[in-house]
């Protein structure tokens, strides 16, 4: 299809990109973080009888050496060094002021028997375990209510051995819900980094009621047809950074939530301040970057910069349903390259799995100023699917230079408003009234003086364009 631009809106997106600098520095980069920190006792897990023959169970070993390393909480922190080995292991729980290191060699295994992963209360803003009804199996590794942790090695490898748990979940024999790799509940000051995670039974990284998160220089696998493998979740957590990771999982590669219907609505934790720079992946049967379904809590202030999502099944996604409440608004998700994608940005307000019968149906969630800009897309299927809820229109969807090869369809949109410029194929009518000059204001992170400026200049290179 003919791309729709005129020269005002070429020039647009010159000054647009004049521009550039001044919008990335107007987002929080991850703080500076040093994950090499020199604290000052430090262990082996061999020191507590750990055997690295992939064989042994060594649960015991990494209680034992993290309840003697607790002593040293208030006295600097304290490491826990796993060497060259493949240590099998259960659940284990991490203390406050501790750095797990995993040399470049070490993998840590979870265990295939399900006894090794003890069960949990469910989580409050959830009210059940996500797949059954109860508790749910507790991540291999836990954290409650902690301060200064850090996960970390020399691209050392925790494999949580999901095949096991998959099977499980497809037989339809589990009596709790799966567990994750790595979650911590409660938490400040958390960094995970330059670490590799595979296999994990359920999502991968799941920091739930958290704040100061930094997730960096991580890799994410599992296979494409793993059920709900997501890499990274931020949960009712605030001041999440997650930067330079590449995912490839089942599911979505990162997904942020908020709690599910009426117990995130009663919980009221919002998920705020999540940036996400420099993503790379690919899935099957999940998105790039998604928000939701568990939304119930709310979501504001996403920021997500240069991604480049291939051979996936969605690239950008927000999924919620009647009965959610709670709200998604101010996400800018922008310098997005995508290759072999089947949906490029979809709104899916179907999502009506509940966690019984007790929601309320008229809960409505509120979707608004949502922003995705500077997309550029090769053999794209479907360039958009965006549906709102009838009697819940989502306002302010804002789409600013969006170009997609697009082989099948290309927009398909109901029960949404909001404004666009420069995107081709030619947008759906419900956003085909132009962001600039009246609407750059009703867009998240879109400055009106961008308008201004290319306006100017448009005047000054020809001066016969009316005003």
């Amino acid at each position: 299809m003919k791309p729709f631009f005129s020269l005002v809106d070429v020039l647009l997106v010159l000054v647009f990109f004049s521009h550039v600098t001044w919008a990335v520095n107007g987002t929080s980069h991850c703080k500076q973080t040093d994950s090499r920190v020199i604290r000052p006792h430090s262990v082996s897990i061999t020191e507590f009888g750990a055997v690295g023959d992939g064989v042994t169970i060594n649960t015991i070993a990494f209680q034992n050496a993290i309840f003697y390393l607790n002593s040293f909480a208030d006295k600097g922190g304290a490491k826990l060094f796993v060497p060259a080995g493949r240590w099998l292991t259960g659940s284990f729980d991490l203390i406050s002021h501790l750095t797990l290191w995993l040399d470049k060699d070490a993998v840590i295994l979870g265990s295939k028997n399900s006894d090794d992963w003890p069960v949990v209360d469910p989580l409050p803003s959830y009210g059940r375990g996500r797949e059954l009804p109860g508790g749910r199996h507790q991540s291999l590794i836990f954290g409650r209510n902690l301060t200064d942790v850090i996960i970390t090695g020399d691209n050392g490898t925790i494999d949580g051995q999901g095949s096991v748990w998959w099977n499980w979940f497809r037989s339809k024999t589990l009596k709790y819900t799966r567990p994750h790799l790595v979650e911590l509940m409660n938490s400040t000051s958390v960094v995970i980094s330059n670490l590799t995670f595979l296999n994990s039974p359920f999502w991968t990284i799941h920091p739930v009621y958290c704040s100061h998160v930094i997730v960096q220089n991580v890799t994410i696998l599992a296979p494409l047809d793993s059920p709900n493998t997501d890499g990274i979740d931020p949960d009712s957590s605030d001041d999440v950074c997650i930067e330079d990771c590449y995912i490839s999982t089942g599911d979505d590669l990162i997904a942020v939530k908020s709690g599910w219907d009426e117990y995130g609505i009663s919980f009221a934790r919002p998920s705020a301040n999540i940036t996400i720079h420099r993503l790379t992946g690919h899935n099957r049967n999940g998105s790039g970057i998604a928000i939701g379904s568990e939304m119930s809590g709310g979501v504001s202030e996403v920021y997500a910069e240069n991604l480049y999502f291939f051979n996936s099944s969605t690239a950008i996604i927000i999924k919620t349903a009647r009965g959610r409440g709670g709200y998604v608004r101010n996400i800018c998700i922008s310098n997005v390259t995508l290759v072999g994608v089947d949906t490029a940005i979809r709104f899916n307000s179907n999502f009506s799995q509940h966690p019984d019968e007790f929601y309320d149906p008229n809960a409505l969630p509120v979707i608004e100023r949502i922003t995705v800009k500077d997309v550029i897309g090769e053999n794209i299927k479907v360039a958009g699917l965006l549906k709102g809820i009838e009697g819940d229109i989502f306002h302010h969807i804002c789409l600013l230079n969006v170009a997609l090869n697009v082989t099948s369809d290309p927009w398909n949109c109901s029960y949404i408003q909001g404004y666009s410029a420069l995107v081709s194929p030619e947008t759906c009518e419900p956003l085909k009234e132009s962001i600039y000059p009246n609407h750059s204001l009703d867009c998240f992170h879109l400055s009106n003086h961008l308008w201004s400026s290319a306006h100017h200049l448009a005047k000054e290179m020809m001066p016969d364009i009316r005003s």
